[in-house]
């Protein structure tokens, strides 16, 4: 989901998309594509603004230099979170989906051993919890003292936790269904809260909590802009380590060979990612 108007970020925003501006050293959406493709999902579907089209196009094609399909869909101006699935239901038909913010920053040991889980699960929704200070600018989870899912609540004056819902949702072939029912807010707006509300009262959301040794930033103000980009460059600079590159991932999934991930390394030409992507490659040859 790469709509939205980026208001937070004017004037930064005013003539590109937010998901398009730099964390660090490669563009915004590289962050949550590489969330999908560690999950294993091959088939994705961004949704942006009608202005930003054409540079999103320009970026990441079709995807099929990365071996996944990448298709386009508008979203003509910011009618919330769920409108994704108003607008990609003919994308998700009867499967299973995932959606993500295109905003959002997840890092962490055995990360892709909770995606695979969430992703093979075949009922209802899986949501993601992180301990925040400012629990109020988020949707918040209240769970018992099991750690199961009793409540959701979206930017509580007094939350019942510290524990945010993240901007990363999985759920089963109902989620198109649930989004259509739900009303818009006061804003608006179709919130994701409240088709996560009604798997709740099905019984079917169960909540994933990512707690220490895991980063979780939603890079859509000044500072969690600036924050994201230190934390990828501390990673970089002290382990050697690129979050998110996109090349390295797809090879290591196995959606490209290691002749191609080289190829896409030498067309970036003498950058430090570019050579990266060929070190890369030639490890993994």
């Amino acid at each position: 989901m790469a709509g939205g108007s980026g208001s937070r970020l004017m004037p930064i925003t005013a003539g590109t998309s937010k998901q398009l501006l730099p964390i660090y050293d490669k563009p915004m959406i590289f962050y949550p594509l590489s969330v999908l493709m560690l999950a294993g999902i091959r088939d994705v579907l961004i949704i942006a603004a009608p202005e930003s089209m054409s540079a999103m196009r320009g970026l990441l094609g079709d995807g099929a230099h990365l071996g996944i399909n990448i298709t386009y869909a508008e979203q003509s101006e910011p009618r919330g979170i769920a409108d994704a699935y108003i607008i990609g239901a003919g994308h998700v038909g009867n499967d299973r989906s995932a959606l993500i913010l295109g905003d959002n920053l997840f890092h962490g040991a055995g990360f892709q051993d909770l995606l695979r889980e969430a992703r093979e699960k075949a009922d209802g929704c899986t949501l993601f919890g992180y301990p925040v200070a400012d629990p109020e600018r988020y949707a918040v989870a209240d769970t018992d003292a099991h750690g199961n899912l009793i409540g959701i609540e979206e930017k509580p004056t007094r939350p019942a936790s510290k524990n945010a819902i993240t901007g990363l949702y999985f759920y089963d072939s109902d989620v198109v269904e649930m989004a259509r029912g739900i009303h818009p807010s006061h804003r608006g707006e179709l919130e994701i809260t409240d088709v996560n509300r009604l798997y709740l009262e099905a019984r079917s959301a169960r909540l994933v909590q990512l707690g220490r040794g895991f980063t979780w930033l939603d890079a859509g103000t000044f500072r969690s802009l600036l924050d994201a980009s230190q934390y990828v460059q501390v990673l970089m600079d002290r382990q050697g380590v690129r979050v998110a590159c996109v090349e390295e991932i797809a090879l290591r999934m196995g959606f490209i060979g290691a002749e191609q991930c080289h190829e896409l390394g030498l067309a970036m030409g003498n950058s430090g990612y570019g050579r990266y992507v060929c070190d890369v490659a030639k490890s993994l040859a």
